[in-house]
């Protein structure tokens, strides 16, 4: 159902096994990235019964799916099935803001990966693999709304 040439889906790949023990598995018609050992933590939404729209699904907190699609309901949304599980649906056709998304998905990988997990300690204290500018965010076109992301509130 992905284009593997789609430039967007290459660059969530980057980020997701950026991460330690992460692996890419093609399910359901979509590539899935899961943590050796832990649960899924992120899927392509490339059109998934026919939503219209190409995304990524992203393990969060409860609190911090509501947070994020009221800061921005046309970026965000809540994903079927795993929605009501705190999942949430973060739109790349339109203006992404790679940084913002790098920490979503690094919030999503933490909670799936096992605590005890190789190099796990070093991602709850580093930055995001996301794109850097000078050493700060880079802002996103549509606005510098910054929701806050679960693995910021634990430190």
């Amino acid at each position: 159902m992905y284009d593997e040439s789609n430039e967007l889906i290459r660059r969530l790949r980057e980020i997701c096994l950026a991460f330690p023990a992460a692996v890419e598995k093609e399910a359901w018609g979509e590539c899935t990235f899961r943590v050796i050992g832990g649960k899924m933590f992120a899927m392509t939404d490339n059109d998934h019964h026919q939503s219209g729209h190409l995304a990524v699904w992203v393990m969060a907190p409860p609190t911090i799916q509501q947070t994020l699609i009221r800061s921005m309901p046309q970026r965000f949304f809540i994903p079927p099935y795993v929605g009501v599980k705190g999942w949430v649906g973060v739109r790349l056709d339109m203006n992404v803001d790679w940084d913002e998304l790098a920490g979503i998905l690094r919030d999503g990988y933490l909670m799936s990966a096992p605590a005890k997990l190789p190099g796990r300690k070093a991602i709850v204290s580093s930055e995001p693999p996301g794109d850097r500018q000078k050493g700060r965010r880079a802002q996103s076109k549509t606005g510098p709304a910054k929701a806050p992301t679960a693995g910021r509130r634990n430190r």
